[in-house]
């Protein structure tokens, strides 16, 4: 039987531990997202009881209907791969979109964000490794996003998320890990309200600390494996 409370508390003495073994020159705390997807609601709620502060979802048909009877105050993530067609209702159900990887979809939030008297709160999901098979913007690519977001009055840029390829030696992301926060740095020193190194899940998250990131997205090591 999945013990929620253990596994919370065991995935935050591993944050602190990755922390004092970061190989950059910061010691801000690491933000956790509990990952719920594919996990029913009766188990986001204890996440929360126990003291999870953040959950994440990656479909918002299905967090539509969890967070009908969530009943519970939490800052709510999308993670997941967002369709410009649905961009007004990822703005009515989430504080952070993580996955705003093209100028279309920005201006999509920026319409439905307006459209409800709203300043939706954003991250761009980058593609340093340049899948096919995922989202996310290219780096050549990153710096006119940034701007063209800049040009709109209801999305507001906090950072930038990072999904790592998944490769059979967790060492291979430590590269990808390292220039994202390399990225992230840079930019940071140039704005204000941006402060959101989003990467790192269950199987890196730990070497994402170390190079950098600031928020982990958690879902296996707190709930056990998914019921697809």
């Amino acid at each position: 039987m999945i013990n929620i409370v253990e596994n919370l508390r065991a995935v935050r003495n591993e944050i602190e531990t990755s922390r004092k073994l970061r190989k950059v020159e910061i010691n801000e705390p690491v933000t956790l997202i509990a990952v719920t997807k594919n996990h029913d609601v009766e188990m986001m709620q204890q996440a929360i009881d126990a003291g999870a502060q953040h959950i994440g979802e990656n479909r918002i048909q299905e967090a539509a209907e969890k967070f009908k009877s969530l009943n519970r105050e939490v800052t709510r993530h999308l993670i997941g791969h967002l369709q410009t067609n649905k961009a007004k209702q990822a703005v009515r159900l989430f504080d952070l979109i993580h996955s705003v990887d093209s100028e279309h979809l920005a201006a999509a939030i920026d319409n439905a964000a307006y459209s409800v008297g709203k300043i939706q709160d954003v991250l761009i999901q980058v593609n340093l490794a340049k899948e096919e098979t995922k989202s996310g913007v290219y780096e050549e690519n990153l710096q006119s996003l940034i701007e063209k977001i800049d040009t709109l009055k209801n999305i507001r840029l906090r950072g930038f998320m990072l999904i790592a390829p998944n490769y059979s030696d967790v060492e291979d992301c430590r590269p990808l890990f390292r220039r994202m926060y390399e990225i992230f740095d840079k930019v940071r020193k140039t704005r204000q309200d941006f402060e959101y190194l989003s990467m790192g899940m269950t199987h890196d998250y730990k070497i994402a600390i170390e190079e950098g990131s600031n928020v982990v997205r958690i879902g296996t090591a707190i709930f056990g494996e998914r019921n697809y």
